[in-house]
């Protein structure tokens, strides 16, 4: 029998990138699944490559209303909702750069706003819409997906890691509230992984950084990763989905309030 046989899992933000290889690795498992994210037919796509039962919604998950409405219809479609997981984050290129920092002052609020919408209120929105289904099975598994940036010093992208240091934050909050109910909630830390905010954040490298100038933005990531992660590997988002889909299954069951790292030991540099 797989690990998460009979199990319901919702990911937002799951058509693409570390969303959508964290629905493979739970389908993989046995998982029924529920595809979210702002774009229905990409979702539906998406669901329609597992390899398990799966659904395909559209919603903003940053919009508690959507998103209550959104759960309702996966656990009445599918009986319920065992598992989920808060992926959905980010924010258009052109808001990502008013949120880049060095110095702070460059930081627009309209950045500053759009990045904690996008990465910390999108997981408070997805709790509370999970948070009654859960219980109602008798308990169930959280899973936010922070980033190490909520971890460390990041003047580069202040706003970014302080909304990822909430999500952080909730996920302890949140562990310890609903301990009681049996249900845990974890964060997972991913470290370097090839997703459109990095392209664009290697696309800005190569016109500010002379030795990038002659460089593609994938050899830009492929360079950073080396020069930062002991490992010498980038992550990706099967690394990410089998973590979540052990954090889901009943081998977790003692894990909670936990935020745990994904990446190749870039942490440990600020140990040196």
């Amino acid at each position: 029998m797989k690990a998460l046989e009979g199990k319901v899992a919702l990911v937002t933000g799951a058509a693409r990138g570390i969303g959508a290889g964290i629905a493979r690795c739970l389908a993989a498992q046995g998982a029924r699944v529920a595809i979210l994210d702002l774009a229905l037919a990409d979702a539906e796509a998406t669901a329609a490559t597992l390899e398990a039962p799966a659904i395909g919604l559209e919603a903003d998950a940053a919009d508690e209303r959507a998103m209550a409405a959104a759960a309702d219809r996966v656990a009445s479609a599918f009986g319920g909702i065992d598992i989920m997981v808060n992926n959905a984050g980010g924010a258009g290129s052109d808001v990502e750069l008013l949120a880049m920092g060095m110095p702070f002052a460059n930081v627009t609020q309209r950045g500053w706003d759009a990045q904690l919408q996008g990465n910390l209120r999108t997981a408070y929105a997805g709790c509370k819409a999970a948070i009654p289904h859960l219980q109602a099975r008798g308990g169930g598994a959280i899973v936010n997906i922070a980033s190490i940036a909520g971890l460390m010093a990041m003047p580069s992208v202040p706003a970014y890691a302080a909304a990822k240091a909430g999500v952080i934050s909730l996920t302890r909050s949140l562990a310890l509230e609903l301990g009681p109910s049996l249900i845990r909630v974890n964060a997972i830390c991913p470290g370097f992984l090839w997703t459109r905010a990095w392209e664009f954040l290697a696309t800005l490298m190569k016109q500010s950084v002379p030795e990038y100038r002659d460089m593609a933005p994938r050899e830009i990531f492929l360079d950073a990763v080396t020069r930062n992660t002991p490992m010498g590997r980038e992550q990706t988002p099967e690394d990410i989905g089998h973590l979540v889909a052990f954090l889901g299954s009943n081998g977790a069951a003692n894990i909670t309030g936990q935020e745990i790292k994904v990446d190749g030991g870039i942490t440990l540099n600020v140990m040196r």
